[in-house]
């Protein structure tokens, strides 16, 4: 069995972070985003190789993830020539294959119980299976409807509240059998949730749905991506270092505390990490390797990607740091504030 991850995307709702570093490869604790996608499909040992479709920055990703080998998987890069949409890129990366195929969106983290999924596709011999997830405000979505038995009905464009019949939207992640992707136009930009899926309705074909109910969280935008590092600190997400019964709040062993520096967890420290005396790290900050926290500056409910500077006095608080950011004396960044790598926000500013 095969596993395709569309990990093509440009990114552009994280952009400044995504300039340099595609999305697929943003760090969560220290580990690239993909890292938890194929720990996922790990689930299935049945799966002996894992297709990338990339476009943006193909090559930092092959540079970063390698031949999978240390990841425990075989991996093959797909590049696709132009950008092909969500169906153009299944059918360009799996047009030889002859099995049925996992496919997952690049942006996705979920805690699917993936072997259920593909039992219940080959129960009703379906031709595709897509995951369905509740959501609390139906109106921000396209919804998806379902019969009394599972079966696709219907797919809804962020309907009106009178035009809602359901909660389950698209979770990104599908089984499908190769027979069906003729109806996929070659080397054309095609959409799965608009154009694919819609042709197995049509044609009266077997396509059904599993409902999760665990969690699930599109990583796309600086909001979610806080997110799922909350979620994670807080055992929502089960993922290392925090699985478990490990303690609130991890720090490195080659991170340096200062005395008088202060770590509030839950927290992540990572290793290089220098917190100088008078310093603050908060709730909910995460501190990507080599930073350094000056005297007296607090970091807190933010994510600093690594080797980046907080001056003295600083203030962050629900922010967003790429690489090699420098925040100077007695700077405040909150409310969201996103800097790409290289930044310097200069003293006394506020942003």
């Amino acid at each position: 069995m095969k596993a395709i991850l569309l990990a093509g995307g440009k990114g552009t709702r994280l952009r400044p972070l995504t300039l340099h570093t595609p999305k697929p490869i943003v760090p969560i604790f220290g580990r690239p985003f993909l890292h938890y996608q194929i720990d996922l499909l790990k689930q299935v040992p049945e799966i002996d190789e894992v297709m990338l479709s990339l476009n943006y920055q193909p090559r930092r990703i092959e540079e970063l993830l390698g031949d999978g080998s240390e990841l425990g998987v075989r991996i093959r890069y797909v590049v696709e020539p132009a950008p092909l949409g969500t169906a153009g890129a299944v059918r360009y990366a799996g047009d030889a294959l002859t099995e049925s195929v996992v496919v997952i969106n690049g942006d996705v983290l979920t805690q699917v119980d993936l072997p259920a999924v593909i039992r219940l596709h080959r129960e009703r011999r379906a031709r595709a299976t897509i995951v369905l997830t509740p959501v609390e405000n139906p109106t921000a979505y396209g919804l998806v409807e379902t019969d009394e038995v599972g079966n696709i009905r219907r797919f809804l464009e962020k309907p009106r509240p009178d035009e809602i019949t359901c909660n389950t939207i698209n979770a990104g992640l599908y089984i499908l059998e190769p027979e069906t992707f003729d109806r996929i136009p070659k080397d054309t930009a095609w959409s799965i949730e608009r154009s694919f899926f819609p042709s197995l309705i049509e044609r009266g074909e077997t396509f059904v749905a599993y409902v999760h109910h665990g969690y699930w969280i599109d990583i796309g935008t600086p909001e979610k991506y806080l997110q799922v590092h909350r979620d994670i600190l807080d055992r929502r997400f089960q993922a290392a270092p925090f699985a478990g019964e490990a303690p609130a709040t991890w720090i490195a062993p080659g991170a340096r505390i200062e005395e008088g520096a202060a770590v509030a967890g839950p927290a992540f420290v990572d290793e290089g990490v220098v917190v100088k005396a008078g310093a603050r790290i908060g709730p909910y900050s995460v501190v990507g390797q080599d930073c350094q926290i000056e005297e007296g500056a607090s970091v807190e409910a933010s994510v600093l990607w690594p080797s980046s500077r907080i001056g003295r006095e600083a203030t962050v608080r629900q922010a967003i740091l790429g690489r090699r950011c420098h925040v100077g004396h007695s700077v405040t960044l909150q409310g969201g504030v996103v800097l790409g790598d290289r930044s310097v926000v200069t003293d006394f500013s506020r942003l």
